[in-house]
């Protein structure tokens, strides 16, 4: 079954005329990224040539796609909207709310059972607004997008930070908010802020225990967690050609752990491969006459330095595996450094978990392959010494991995193969083992490594690699073990070498499944009825957030002042709050209970002024709240990195936050904050976040004046009576400004629907 083929027919239908236009306009050869985000500019939008990195652009996205925990408050917010019928065509995938502990099938009947009235919900409301529907364990939502719904040169967004994975067939896919998805699914424009590109040339070939996961992996060391913010990365080359198309995804999934916007590659005969084995044969036929528009032109690989804002050449040939981590996905050791790295840092390297899957890692290439070092192990005398755990990537994949023997090999190591879920990725991992917090190391082929992420223990040290190195360290239990140079010693007593793992890309046999999960919205949904409970403590209906009085932000105390790394994990942490993801009383009770508190170090301790005792963050920020103050929130560089979660920002709406000031934001967190009313802020000097004492009041002043690119006054009321007052920078346009003054930017939405 090919989806939305209309739709795909009817955007190929004019895309050469439009990219001559484009090229005409703009004057000059085309990047792909160019070419795909121009022919998605929105109705009315001017042609020209934006500025990269400063002008804010309105496109039109094809599609949306959302996962169970995010699709939550999304379809709570598009209940609100006026809207009758999604103006996109749509998804709900339920791939987060399943923990892993046993195994697939005890799993699936615990999720099912706790998260039952969510599930309901989320598939009433698909009936109502013309929703598909993916059942629980269909699979995880970015491999069954990539299997469903990507195609070359279109454009997607999706309210989860990984949705770029669908960038392996060629589609511009762009993590966001529900806030943003609810404006597509309405009919509007959708705004982002016109990307920077970077180039990034594959030349050589990858082999041995090398895999498209270690590109990524290399690139993050070079560009860390923020190096990529409000770029596309691009990649071209012959080794892109040669890399399979769901290797291509894995590498663009995890751009978003360098802050990338999205990444792509272009459009080949590994693509057209693809799309035919998973059965869209009328794509490709498509898609084969149009290959130099989902290509760069010529000129631009002949002198890429002249079209890229940046630049960066790999050679695959000589690429080695990596590992990374531990606590941040950019802390890059080639496997050949590693031992030394562990040595040198005392991480433990006792290894007592390796995970395979994952929306990164979960594909028949990526099974096949790790499946293929157990057997050699098992055939040289080697047993595993780290428990394994699987979670594929889809039923497809899960089906015809079972078909083909590939599911075996990891049973008879003894592996536990879990729901098609995100699971231990997510921190839906029920781990007993941890209850001691004794400190350990685990391996993953997972995109995220925060810490207390998984399991949420403080002293796990995750690492993220490939399946088949995960596999090889667990073999050998030892985090410093290297198995391009290292031998083991087997139930002989001899010392045997691990060989390179080999797999096909696809399945010889083709693909196969008997229930895929999908679920077809009915023809007609008006007369559905979404019931929440009004005593229910998974679901509440959303009211709407109270319109700016006015007034500039006067002495208003300081909530917490955040310290180092302030991903969305330490924000609005996730795990056993995955639970309240449609309730956002109940979830703002986990608001900032990761922050570290920079005047004493602590998690969930800040100082209650009044009293001049340390309380819970989200206890004193209600406190404040009740006795109708607000309250600002200080933190440092890239504060909101990591997933898409705008519960980050509904949050402290919420509980009457009123701005929140930083270094520097994460791309998606930013307008988050933006779209729910939240004053977003930034020193222009860093140093003056030093300034900021705990126990101060702050005032914010220039509101009353709030238009684009005019500076805002922030001043510390000491409680000496002394003050400390300059300037701080923001990125709001005028269309953002009439959020902010509005409430949120569904206000507005609704204000202009009605």
């Amino acid at each position: 079954m090919v989806y939305d083929i209309d739709l795909i027919e009817y955007i190929y239908q004019h895309y050469p005329q439009k990219i001559d236009i484009i090229r005409q306009k703009l004057g000059k050869p085309l990047t792909l990224t160019e070419k795909i985000l121009y022919a998605h500019l929105a109705q009315g939008e001017n042609l020209k040539a934006y500025k990269r990195g400063e002008d804010y652009v309105n496109f039109s996205p094809d599609r949306v796609a959302m996962q169970d925990a995010t699709a939550q408050m999304a379809l709570l917010q598009l209940m609100n909207s006026g809207r009758k019928r999604v103006a996109v065509p749509s998804t709900v995938h339920c791939d987060h709310l399943i923990q892993a502990y046993k195994n697939a099938h005890d799993d699936l009947i615990i999720a099912e059972s706790n998260n039952q009235e969510v599930y309901q919900f989320l598939r009433d409301v698909s009936n109502k607004y013309g929703i598909g529907f993916w059942k629980p364990n269909a699979g995880i939502i970015h491999q069954v997008v990539l299997e469903n719904y990507a195609f070359p040169g279109g454009m997607m967004i999706g309210t989860d930070s990984h949705t770029p994975n669908a960038g392996g067939l060629s589609m511009i896919a762009i993590g966001v908010g529900g806030a943003d998805a609810v404006d597509v699914m309405a009919g509007m424009p959708w705004e982002l802020k016109m990307p920077k590109i970077i180039g990034v040339k594959l030349t050589g070939k990858l082999s041995g225990w090398t895999s498209p996961k270690d590109v990524i992996l290399k690139l993050a060391g070079i560009l860390t967690v923020k190096g990529a913010t409000n770029s596309i990365i691009e990649y071209f080359g012959e080794g892109a050609q040669s890399l399979s198309a769901t290797g291509k995804a894995t590498i663009c999934n995890m751009g978003a752990e360098v802050g990338a916007t999205t990444s792509i590659f272009p459009y080949s005969q590994k693509s057209a491969d693809y799309l035919i084995m998973t059965g869209r044969q009328e794509v490709v036929d498509l898609a084969n006459t149009l290959i130099d528009c989902f290509n760069p032109d010529p000129q631009v690989l002949v002198q890429p330095t002249e079209y890229y804002d940046q630049f960066i050449e790999i050679n695959l040939s000589e690429l080695e595996p990596y590992v990374n981590g531990p606590f941040t996905p950019d802390l890059a050791y080639p496997i050949s450094q590693l031992a030394k790295a562990v040595n040198e840092h005392h991480y433990p390297d006792n290894m007592e978990v390796g995970l395979i899957g994952s929306c990164t890692n979960s594909s028949y290439e990526d099974m096949m392959r790790a499946a293929s070092v157990i057997d050699a192990a098992n055939q040289l005398g080697l047993t595993i010494n780290a428990k394994l755990i699987v979670n594929p990537g889809s039923e497809q994949v899960k089906y015809t991995s079972k078909r083909d023997g590939i599911l075996t090999h990891f049973e008879q190591a003894g592996a536990a193969i879990m729901a098609n879920a995100c699971g231990p990725c997510i921190g839906q991992w029920r781990r007993d083992e941890v209850v001691d917090e004794h400190k350990n190391s685990i391996v993953t082929s997972f995109n995220r490594n925060f810490a207390k992420r998984n399991d949420g223990s403080p002293n796990t040290y995750a690492f993220v690699c490939s399946p088949e190195i995960v596999v090889a360290l667990s073999i050998a239990g030892k985090l410093s073990f290297n198995p391009l140079t290292d031998t083991l010693v087997n139930n002989k007593g001899q010392q045997v070498k691990l060989p390179e793992p080999t797999g096909d890309e696809l399945p010889k046999y083709g693909f196969a499944v008997d229930d895929a999960g999908y679920v077809e919205p009915i023809a007609d949904g008006s007369q559905v009825e979404v019931r929440i409970a009004p005593n229910s403590q998974r679901l509440q209906q959303l009211l709407p957030f109270s319109p700016w009085d006015g007034k500039d932000i006067i002495a208003q105390p300081l909530l917490i002042k955040a310290t180092g790394k302030c991903t969305t994990d330490h924000i609005s942490m996730a795990g056993k709050w995955l639970k309240f993801r449609g309730h956002l009383d109940n979830i703002s009770n986990n608001m900032l209970i990761g922050a570290v508190n920079a005047f004493n170090q602590q998690t969930n301790s800040v100082l209650d002024a009044q009293t001049r005792n340390y309380t819970e963050v989200p206890a004193l920020a209600r406190k404040f709240k009740a006795e109708g103050l607000g309250s600002i929130v200080i933190a440092e560089e890239n504060y909101g990195e990591g997933s898409s979660r705008e519960h980050a920002a509904m949050e402290p709406r919420f509980l009457n936050v009123k701005a929140i000031v930083v270094k520097s934001f994460a791309r998606i967190h930013e307008t988050n904050l933006k779209k729910q009313g939240m004053l977003a802020l930034t020193f222009i000097d860093k140093s003056d976040y030093d300034k900021v004492r705990e126990d101060d009041k702050i005032s914010i002043t220039g509101l009353t004046d709030f238009i684009p690119g005019k500076n805002l006054t922030l001043t510390l009321h000491h409680s000496d009576g002394s003050l400390d007052s300059f300037a701080v920078a923001h990125t709001y346009n005028q269309a953002q400004i009439d959020w902010f003054k509005a409430g949120s930017a569904l206000n507005k939405l609704k204000q202009e629907v009605n």
